[in-house]
């Protein structure tokens, strides 16, 4: 039977990671359109190759065997995976995880085909990330900084969040893309568009702001100026409109996936003040 359930990381990768999950396949390929998030993903079949998925800038489509079952880590923006190049090399891009990794990534795919359960095995994946960071840590204080600021509850002047971190525009660009792979402004309009799948997942209600309700009162929500202005970014994030993507309903996901690991800790930073810049 086809799932995909998400999880959150063990509590030493919760800085770093924002979900982890399992996902099988049935009896059927299965197509899944991955989106962008923001973050790097490491994608590891049980008996397979593990891969690494670069920050995306739009979907990339993926036709997974059937009966194969994926464990993966999905990262917060702006936190590397040990990665020994920087991130703007790593856009829409995916790559064996053994080319970037050598010799260890060969012994982790060994430990995990005899985990015994992909419980066991996704187990196994976030105890060697744990032990990786806590060895190797190369994670850029101002851009992260910069990301908890990007959230889309509070929308910021890229100019004024530049100046606040005591950085031009121009530095600020470029440590973000060394950082994180995208630009300061894509990487605010992708968390702006996971803000709305949050929220839709959640099966939020509209503030009523504007008197919008609904889908329109959703994207005013998270920062979108209308309904029409969050479309176009639906369509260029994922090749969809919003209701193809939510299969016609804006209070659940069309796939029937498990997400909620992924948007309540994305939906608590709702409350939190504004950044003052």
């Amino acid at each position: 039977m086809e799932s995909y359930v998400e999880r959150p990381p063990l509590p030493g990768l919760a800085g770093v990671v924002r979900t982890v999950w399992i996902q099988r396949t049935g009896e059927a390929a299965y197509v899944q359109r991955h989106l962008p998030t923001g973050g790097v993903e490491i994608h590891f079949p049980i008996g397979g190759h593990p891969q690494l998925v670069g920050p995306l800038t739009g979907p990339e489509i993926e036709v997974i065997p059937a009966h194969t079952t994926i464990v993966g880590v999905r990262f917060q923006p702006g936190t590397p995976p040990l990665l020994p190049t920087v991130l703007d090399d790593l856009v829409d891009q995916r790559l064996g995880l053994a080319e970037l990794g050598g010799g260890s990534v060969d012994r982790l795919v060994e430990v995990m085909a005899r985990a015994g359960t992909p419980e066991r095995a996704l187990m196994v994946l976030q105890t060697h990330l744990l032990l990786e960071f806590r060895s190797a840590v190369r994670v850029d204080p101002l851009v992260v900084e910069a990301v908890k600021a990007l959230m889309p509850w509070h929308p910021v002047d890229i100019d004024s969040l530049a100046t606040h971190l005591a950085l031009s525009a121009s530095q600020l660009r470029r440590r973000c893309l060394h950082a994180v792979g995208v630009s300061s402004k894509v990487l605010q309009r992708t968390l702006r568009f996971q803000g709305f799948l949050a929220l839709a997942q959640a099966g939020a209600m509209a503030t009523g702001r504007r008197g919008a309700d609904g889908m329109a009162g959703l994207a005013v929500d998270v920062g979108y100026a209308d309904q029409a202005h969050l479309s176009r970014e639906c369509l260029r994030l994922t090749g969809l409109t919003p209701r193809q993507l939510l299969g016609g309903d804006i209070d659940r996901c069309a796939c029937g996936h498990e997400h909620s690991a992924s948007y309540k800790p994305f939906l608590a930073t709702r409350s939190r003040p504004p950044l003052r810049v």
